[in-house]
């Protein structure tokens, strides 16, 4: 109803197809710049700074867009956001992992440190 939707005919399909071929290109191209990315983050420990209760549970959770604020701030590494997934809820002060899929092939595992504010 809203056209967000396209019938999936020759047309359409070879259209998808071309787009898809132009981005895995620009992808490609781009895995040099994602490696630089994942060697300046290797061994480094983002902190991520959340206002706690005193048990240490930290009021709402960490998100993939604190992250990707984190890394911009930090370490001058900018990321979307979609493109962070982390592993498990972070709503406790701790240590975590989270994973950082540029492409298929340069997928760097970050740690962060979420310490209480």
């Amino acid at each position: 109803p809203q056209g967000h939707a396209l019938i999936a005919n020759d047309t359409n399909r070879r259209r998808l197809a071309d787009l898809r071929r132009r981005q895995d290109a620009k992808e490609a191209k781009m895995v040099g710049t994602y490696q630089e990315f994942a060697n300046k983050l290797e061994g480094k420990v983002l902190r991520i700074g959340a206002k706690a209760g005193t048990s240490g549970k930290i009021f709402g959770s960490v998100t993939n867009f604190q992250i990707a604020a984190a890394l911009k701030e930090q370490y001058d590494v900018e990321i979307e956001r979609k493109k962070i997934e982390i592993d498990g809820d972070v709503k406790i002060l701790g240590d975590y992992k989270a994973t950082l899929k540029f492409h298929k092939e340069v997928q760097p595992i970050i740690d962060f440190q979420v310490v209480g504010e």
